[in-house]
This record gives structure tokens, C-alpha cells and sequence, in this order.
């Protein structure tokens, strides 16, 4: 699969991962809903909140003060940052 870059401040977007592609997201004040299927997803930068459909690989979070929540997939999560928040929901 390919991987999606996201490296934007103070944005609110969509993104597909489509089937299985990876996402990467950076900068910070972001207001994200991704839909589709992940195959990993890694988050960078500062204070985004990221609803994702489905992750079925690795949620990484290295940032500080993001908020990710998944619906469905059985994700490997690594949270080496700092104060961030992930959950199912």
C-alpha cells in the first residue's frame, strides 16, 4: 500500500486510507476524520483530534495532547508522547 502524509496546522479534513494504506500525521490544531481501512497510522505533532474508522496494524502516537479514537480494528498502540489520549469507541 502507499502512505498518506499529513503535515497541516489548524485544519478540519477528511482522509481515506482507502484500503489498507498508512497514514502519517504531523503539525498540530488538527481536526481529522479518517475513514476506510489503515493499515498503520503514526502520530506526530501537537493537539489533533483524530477519528479513525478502522486500524488494523500499528497506532503510534509520539506527539503531545492528541486525542485518537478508533471504531473498529485490533491496533499494536504505542503511546510515546505525552499526554495524549487514544480509545475505542
Amino acid at each position: 500500500g502507499s502512505t498518506i502524509n499529513y503535515g497541516s496546522f489548524g485544519t478540519k479534513a477528511e482522509i481515506d486510507c482507502g484500503q489498507g494504506k498508512s497514514l502519517n500525521v504531523g503539525g498540530s490544531n488538527n481536526k481529522l476524520t479518517v475513514t476506510g481501512t489503515c493499515a498503520s497510522i503514526s502520530v506526530g505533532g501537537a493537539d489533533n483530534t483524530i477519528a479513525v474508522n478502522r486500524v488494523d496494524g500499528e497506532l503510534s502516537v509520539v506527539g503531545l495532547n492528541n486525542r485518537v479514537t478508533y471504531q473498529t480494528g485490533d491496533p499494536t498502540i504505542n503511546d510515546t508522547g505525552s499526554g495524549n489520549q487514544i480509545s475505542k469507541r
